[in-house]
């Protein structure tokens, strides 16, 4: 694991108050969403195909800040779209970190470069620059010739600028793993952090058939971490242990869907930043009005194959402060890749899925062309006035 102890210390200090609190159910990261729109079309995203006026819809700054305080998470993981197209994005960005949040400002990078002069380096700013492998392999993921490079001088102007930079990545079926070892020896050499998570389709993702599955994702997972041993690579991993040690499938965890809240155009996401099954208008309305124990692996026939980190990091984070004793063999001994594994949810009592995409994305364009006409429509005194000519 490699996060900064500032965060860490963080990060433990918030969980302890909401223990003390008795609260059952609070966040960690607000993925926060003010775009949909990107410059780029990659096949494994469900974010880019809404209707123009959605993708033309961008929240303002105080919407932002006042998700974050309504929030009350320490994280803020800004995700998109493409976050630097928000012509405001340096002001919210501003805003969060005065909040003293951990930024994640995630990009592909392409616009990094120019928009460096919004943000100042601080301990609570870094990048994410969304980077899917080596040139070959992220160019094909993007769909984008020459993507990699541009990603990488980006980086390398941002650490010279004193800025943190990180890199993540969506680890996709059919990816060799000899070649992601590359990869992250690569990220070492460079000197960034990676972010990792097995693809879990979107609903409306145009390519759905290179997602992985659980076994596949055990299974890479663990002839992964057997490369990194073989090779004594010192790889620089910001996730916890324990949720990598569940990667590898020697941990039963169930997600926590409440853990990382998305708040975007539509609303408050229900339930979590990978389904989108409904809004909520408050944060408050989110947690008390989601059906939580519907969704999940086991629970929900779309979550059946979901290993994603954005539901399954805060459950390690809980489980590493009220059980660490969990800890004890992984750091005695390391990530095992050998053996029996944990048993698996049984899936056999999921509910069927349900598809309600389009359903939401009609009522928004109700509301939206509603809006227009109300805007369009001439006031009471421009009225009057055409009524006396």
């Amino acid at each position: 694991m490699s996060v900064p102890v500032r965060q860490q210390a963080a990060v433990a200090a918030y969980i302890a108050k909401q223990k003390l609190m008795g609260r059952k159910r609070y966040p960690l990261v607000l993925m926060l969403e003010p775009l949909f729109r990107c410059n780029l079309a990659c096949a494994g995203c469900g974010k880019i195909d809404y209707p123009a006026p959605i993708l033309n819809q961008r929240l303002t700054p105080q919407e932002c800040w006042d998700a974050a305080d309504e929030c009350g998470a320490p994280m803020v993981a800004i995700p998109g779209g493409e976050p630097l197209i928000h012509k405001e994005i340096g002001e919210i960005v501003k805003g969060l970190v005065e909040r003293k949040k951990f930024v994640s400002l995630c990009t592909n990078a392409l616009l990094l470069e120019k928009k460096l002069d919004l943000f100042e380096p601080s301990p609570f700013l870094f990048f994410s620059v969304h980077l899917d492998g080596l040139e070959e392999e992220h160019d094909k993921a993007v769909c984008q010739e020459g993507v990699f490079k541009k990603a990488i001088a980006a980086i390398k102007t941002a650490q010279d600028k004193g800025f943190q930079v990180n890199v993540n990545a969506t680890i996709f079926d059919g990816y060799p793993v000899d070649d992601l070892a590359d990869y992250l020896d690569y990220a070492a050499e460079i000197g960034v952090n990676v972010t990792m998570s097995p693809g879990f389709a979107y609903e409306r993702a145009p390519d759905t058939e290179n997602f992985l599955n659980r076994q596949k994702t055990k299974t890479y997972f663990r002839e992964l971490f057997k490369i990194r041993d073989e090779r004594g690579s010192k790889w620089t991993l910001s996730h916890s242990d324990l949720y990598l040690d569940f990667l590898a499938g020697n941990q039963e965890f169930k997600c926590t869907p409440w853990g990382m809240p998305t708040r975007n155009v539509f609303g408050w996401q229900k339930p979590c930043y990978l389904l989108g099954e409904g809004y909520a208008e408050s944060f408050q309305e989110l947690m008390d009005e989601t059906d939580w124990d519907s969704y999940g692996t086991g629970a929900y026939e779309k979550c059946a194959d979901c290993m994603a980190h954005c539901g399954y990091e805060p459950t390690a984070a809980d489980v590493a402060f009220s059980q660490p004793w969990k800890m004890l063999p992984l750091v005695m001994n390391g990530i095992k890749t050998e053996g029996p594994m944990a048993p698996e949810i049984d899936l056999r009592s999921a509910r069927p899925a349900i598809d309600v995409h389009e359903e939401i994305v009609a009522a928004k364009m109700d509301e939206l062309a509603a809006e227009k006409a109300k805007k369009d429509a001439p006031s009471d005194k421009a009225r009057t006035l055409i009524n006396n000519v």
